[in-house]
C-alpha cells in the first residue's frame, strides 16, 4: 500500500473499489464489491508515496484557494445528468486498512470517507459508489457519461447545497493507480467520484480499471 497526502492525514491505498468478490451471474454486470477504494488514514502525515508505490502525478488542474465552505456532513448526491439522485452512508475502515464499500445490495446509495475532506471544504473529498450489483446496473452505472464542465450537487447536513463543476473523467488500471494525483491534498474544495471501470476480470472476481471524476467548487 502506498503513503500519500490527504487533507492534512497520510494515507494508505490499495486500488480496488466497486467490483469483485463474487462470480457474476452472467456478463452484463460484473458482481458487487465488498472492498472498495481502499484508503486508509495514518496518523503520521506522509509527504509523497511509499516504496513500492506510484510517483505522484499532477494535479488536473492548479487552483489557488477559493470559495469553500465550513465542514458538513453530506446528506444527498445529486447528478441530474446522469439520474443520480442517492443518499449518503459514512464508510470506514476494514480490520486491514482499507476503505470499506458502501452497503452491496443497496443500489442507490454513496459513501463518503469522513475522516476525509466533507464535499465543500478544502481539500479532495472522496464520494465512492458501485457500479452495479449482482444483479443489475448500480447508484454509478452512468458515471463514465459526465463530461467536463458537466454540474452536480451536493446537499449537505448543514442545508447548503453545494455545486461541483467536473474538471475531467479518467480511467486508470488498478496496478498503475496514480495515488497522489486522486488523494492529495488540494487548496481548494475538490470531490473525487469513484467507481470501478474496464472489463471484469473473472479470475481476480475484479474490474481491471477505477473510473475516477475530477471537479471543484464553483
Amino acid at each position: 500500500m502506498t503513503a500519500v497526502f490527504w487533507g492534512g492525514a497520510g494515507l494508505l491505498l490499495a486500488t480496488t473499489l466497486m467490483g469483485g468478490g463474487e462470480d457474476t451471474p452472467d456478463d452484463a454486470h460484473g458482481p458487487h464489491a465488498t472492498r472498495t477504494v481502499a484508503a486508509a488514514p495514518s496518523a503520521d502525515a506522509s509527504t509523497g508515496p511509499a516504496e513500492g508505490g506510484s510517483a505522484a502525478s499532477p494535479a488536473p488542474a492548479e487552483r489557488s484557494p477559493g470559495k469553500h465552505l465550513p465542514r458538513s456532513a453530506p446528506t444527498r448526491l445529486v447528478i441530474p445528468s446522469i439520474g443520480v439522485n442517492a443518499p449518503f452512508t459514512t464508510l470506514d475502515l476494514n480490520s486491514e486498512g482499507q476503505l470499506e464499500a458502501p452497503p452491496p445490495n443497496d443500489t442507490n446509495l454513496v459513501g463518503w470517507y469522513a475522516k476525509g475532506a466533507s464535499p465543500g471544504e478544502p481539500g479532495a473529498a472522496i464520494i465512492a459508489g458501485h457500479v452495479d450489483t449482482k444483479t443489475s446496473a448500480a447508484v454509478f452505472a452512468r458515471l463514465g457519461e459526465l463530461e467536463k464542465g458537466d454540474r452536480f450537487q451536493v446537499r449537505r447536513a448543514d442545508g447548503t447545497r453545494a455545486t461541483f463543476v467536473v474538471d475531467e473523467a479518467e480511467a486508470f488500471a488498478k496496478d498503475d493507480f496514480p495515488n497522489e494525483r486522486v488523494y492529495a491534498d488540494t487548496p481548494d474544495a475538490q470531490v473525487r467520484l469513484i467507481t470501478c471501470a474496464g472489463a471484469y476480470d473473472h479470475a481476480a472476481k475484479d474490474y481491471t480499471e477505477n473510473l475516477v471524476v475530477f471537479a471543484h467548487l464553483v
